[in-house]
Parts: C-alpha cells; sequence; structure tokens
C-alpha cells in the first residue's frame, strides 16, 4: 500500500522569520508520525533555517527545484548533494511553473529526477496538462509522455521508487480544480502505467487543494494525498488538509 503524503509547497513565499515561524507551528502540532508523512517545500534559502525549526518533529523537508549537474561552473545553481547536505528528504522535480516558465523539457525534468535520486533524494514528479490540452482529450498522453520521459531515462523501478504528483496546469493557483472522479480518473491511469512496481508508489494531487475538498479528493482510492500549494502558507489550514487525508487512509 502507498504510503500517505500531504506536501506543502512554499513557493516564493516568506521571509527567513515567517518561514521559521510556520515551521515552529507544524512541528509543534503535527502529532501524526506513522499515520501519514508531511513535508514541507521552503524557498531554497529558508531550507537551513526551516530544517532547523523541524528538528525532532517528524516534518520532513524538501526544495523546489535543482539542477541536474553534480559540480562545476553552473551560477545560481542548487545540486542535489548540496540539498541532501541541507537535511532534504524530498525534491520536487517538473514542477509546471518550473516546464512554462523556465522552459524545462521533459528530459530536463528526467535529468534532474536521476540526479536527485543519485544523492539519496526521493524526486517528487510532477505531470499535468494544459486547459487546452485537456479540451482536446490529449491529458492522459501528456501525463503519460511526461512521464515516460522520465522511465526511459531512470528506468521503471526507480520512477516507481519516487512520487508522482498530478498537477493539471489550469488548476494551479487558479481557485480551479479536478473534479475528485477527473483526479482519480488520472491517477488511475498513472497506476495503469506503472504496472505492478507502481503499486506502492505513491501518488499526489495537487492543483488548488483546500480544506473544502481536499477529503473528496483524498477518498479516491488512487489518490495517497496531495501537493499543496498556497493553503500550506497557514499552518492550521496545512494541518485540517493534513488530517482529512488520515481520516481517509
Amino acid at each position: 500500500m502507498a504510503n500517505p503524503l500531504i506536501a506543502g509547497n512554499w513557493k516564493m513565499h516568506g521571509t527567513a522569520e515567517s518561514a521559521t515561524q510556520l515551521a515552529s507551528q507544524l512541528g509543534r502540532q503535527w502529532m501524526a508520525k506513522g499515520s501519514a508523512e508531511m513535508v514541507v517545500f521552503p524557498p531554497a534559502v529558508h531550507i537551513s533555517s526551516v530544517a532547523s525549526a523541524l528538528v525532532g518533529s517528524g516534518v520532513a523537508i524538501g526544495a523546489q527545484n535543482l539542477t541536474q549537474h553534480h559540480n562545476g561552473a553552473f551560477t545560481g545553481e542548487i545540486s542535489a548533494a548540496m540539498l541532501s547536505d541541507l537535511g532534504c528528504k524530498y525534491v520536487l522535480v517538473g514542477h509546471s511553473e518550473r516546464r512554462t516558465l523556465f522552459g524545462e523539457s521533459n528530459g530536463t525534468v528526467a535529468e534532474k529526477f536521476v540526479a536527485a535520486q543519485a544523492a539519496g533524494l526521493i524526486p517528487i514528479l510532477c505531470v499535468g496538462e494544459t486547459l487546452q490540452q485537456r479540451q482536446q482529450g490529449q491529458t492522459m498522453a501528456v501525463v503519460s509522455g511526461q512521464i515516460s520521459a522520465v522511465i526511459e531515462q531512470a528506468g521503471l523501478d526507480r520512477v516507481c521508487d519516487g512520487v508522482i504528483a498530478y498537477e493539471p496546469v489550469w488548476a494551479i493557483g487558479t481557485g480551479e480544480t479536478a473534479s475528485p472522479q477527473q483526479a482519480q480518473q488520472v491517477h488511475k491511469g498513472i497506476r495503469a502505467q506503472l504496472g505492478a512496481p507502481g503499486i506502492n508508489t505513491s501518488l499526489l494531487y495537487g492543483g488548488s487543494v483546500n480544506s473544502d475538498n481536499a477529503s473528496q479528493l483524498f477518498g479516491q482510492p488512487d489518490i495517497d494525498g496531495g501537493l499543496v500549494g498556497g493553503a500550506s502558507l497557514e499552518a492550521d489550514g496545512f494541518l485540517n488538509i493534513a488530517q482529512q487525508l488520515i481520516e481517509q487512509k
């Protein structure tokens, strides 16, 4: 059975003080060790202070991005080994904002996935379609292609050792969300693509997850958790979403 996982992507928000305060509150109140795993993804400059605030709490820490390169003359980049040194357990790979705003291709995303695992990090591979692609009936072709690109470089077993987050691009930060049935259909398709090796792979839904829709989404059989954006920036709300995951799983 896949591990229930609730992840909070803080994106480019917060100061060192506010990030530490948020992490401290989550650390104090997170009492579900063993029932589900919680991980937060602060901006890179706040990882160290957030990691310190979470020591002993059971809340894991991750990074929002990494380079596919091990080291060298890559000004401004952060390697997987550096993230591991800071205490990261997870790293987001291929978030739609990286794909659309920064031009990351499926090939680049695959290289980052491989680099993350080589350094002992657990990559969360983000996949999803645009509104136009959904309207044209291309959802599963797009999602399957994004996953296949990583399988080609990493191998199926290694992909199944990671986490996959389905985030329809049209539902990220828009207030729109896929219906539980729409989300389940895509998750079921992903599970089928992974086959037997993916039976224990955690599949997350992301895309305007909040306290109002979390329970119905997490109640779907192939949705093992959520990648939460804006709603993870407020501790009580994020903890409420996490509690709904525990109740459903």
